[in-house]
């Protein structure tokens, strides 16, 4: 069967997730703020599920509908053929509701009336007065743009962002998804040099060397649908994981370097990437921003240094910016890269940027800033 699939992500990110989503062969249906909307089987649910790198969740879409009261509401919630997904036992919730620019706008409300909605179809179906609700999970997540109603069914459960390999995280850590798309928005592959030199929990480092290995990043982790046997059989996610792992090559030569000047960040560091099987593709280090230097040519700095939003006093933004503006002009032929919510980077950098790029990190605005240096002869 055929459904159509919702996939958030990071907004100004969306270019990026909607090629990994036709590399893997399935079809765009749409594209709008923070998320891509596509067709796919049961087969696509479970392999966007372990090979996306950049989303947040796949959606299961079940309606769309305009709706300007709470009656509109109730009825549109309650046509829609929520039989051919939440069997007679399932236990189903409405996780969240989100509402923009529009006359519903209260999520508890809306919240409310769509379970009833939910309930009242599914009691005609099933020829039920109640349910017990013993089965499995089937959260709802209803979006509200404009009166238009987007009902969906999350089956990730836990976001797609939480790897397994982060048991441990520093302070304001960036997260595995934006990691990720960031670094597909550069010019970065495999055998070239990568260094974060504010590398904190080691993201950036972590996500490039799965990259570079070709490992998959949900194959360590389950997903909520995989126990939907009446949706996905097994055989489904036996052979989305065997794809996965026969792509797998860590026989591979890596130059990605990780610097903080926190000791126990880097220990940090090291965990993630023994927990992520990468620990042989990087190389961590004690290091201070002043220090950073690498005798190659025509590498990349990727990286998220302090905001000060939590982390630092502003007083100190200046003089790291700066000195790391002086440091990456001493390295020949580099390009670099940094996200970063503070407004004064690019003057206290010392270089304005070959360009840059709007990204909401959660409810922060940050800008990636762009700093392209010369393509290495052929």
């Amino acid at each position: 069967m055929t459904y159509e699939l919702v996939a958030p992500c990071h907004f100004g990110l969306e270019s990026v997730l909607k090629k990994e989503i036709t590399d893997l062969g399935l079809e765009v249906v749409q594209v709008e703020d923070g998320r891509v909307t596509f067709k796919g089987d049961e087969a696509a649910i479970a392999r966007c599920s372990i090979f996306l790198r950049t989303c947040e969740r796949i959606l299961l879409k079940i309606g769309l509908f305009k709706a300007e009261t709470f009656d509109e509401l109730f009825e549109g919630v309650k046509a829609l053929e929520w039989e051919n997904f939440i069997p007679e036992n399932g236990r189903f919730w409405v996780k969240k509701a989100s509402s923009i620019k529009s006359k519903l706008f209260s999520p508890s409300d809306i919240q409310s009336i769509v379970k009833k909605a939910v309930v009242e179809r599914l009691k005609q179906t099933y020829n039920r007065s109640w349910f017990e609700e013993t089965g499995e999970d089937y959260p709802i997540r209803v979006f509200i743009h404009k009166d238009q109603v987007l009902v969906t069914i999350d089956t990730s459960g836990e976001s797609l962002h939480k790897r397994g390999y982060r048991a441990l995280a520093s302070d304001a850590p960036i997260s595995e998804t934006l990691a990720a798309a960031l670094i597909m928005l550069t010019p970065w592959h495999k055998d070239r040099i990568l260094v974060d030199p504010f590398c904190g929990s080691g993201t950036f480092c972590i996500e490039a060397a799965m990259m570079a290995a070709n490992i998959a990043p949900g194959i360590d982790r389950e997903f909520l649908c995989q126990s939907w046997e009446h949706m996905i059989p097994k055989k489904v996610w036996y052979d989305a994981i065997s794809e996965a792992n026969d792509l797998i090559d860590l026989n591979i030569e890596t130059d990605i370097q990780g610097y903080d000047i926190d000791e126990k960040v880097i220990r940090i560091a090291r965990h993630n990437g023994r927990e992520a099987g990468v620990d042989k593709l990087i190389h961590f280090q004690q290091r201070a921003v002043q220090d950073l230097s690498h005798p190659k040519k025509y590498g990349f700095i990727i990286t998220n240094p302090p905001y000060g939003e939590r982390l630092e006093d502003r007083n100190t933004l200046p003089e790291i910016y700066r000195t790391f503006g002086q440091r990456f002009r001493m390295l020949d032929s580099w390009s670099a890269f940094m996200i970063t919510s503070y407004a004064d980077a690019e003057k206290y950098f010392g270089a304005k940027a070959t360009k840059n790029r709007k990204i909401y990190n959660g409810m922060i605005r940050t800008y990636f800033y762009q700093y392209m240096g010369p393509k290495p002869p052929r």
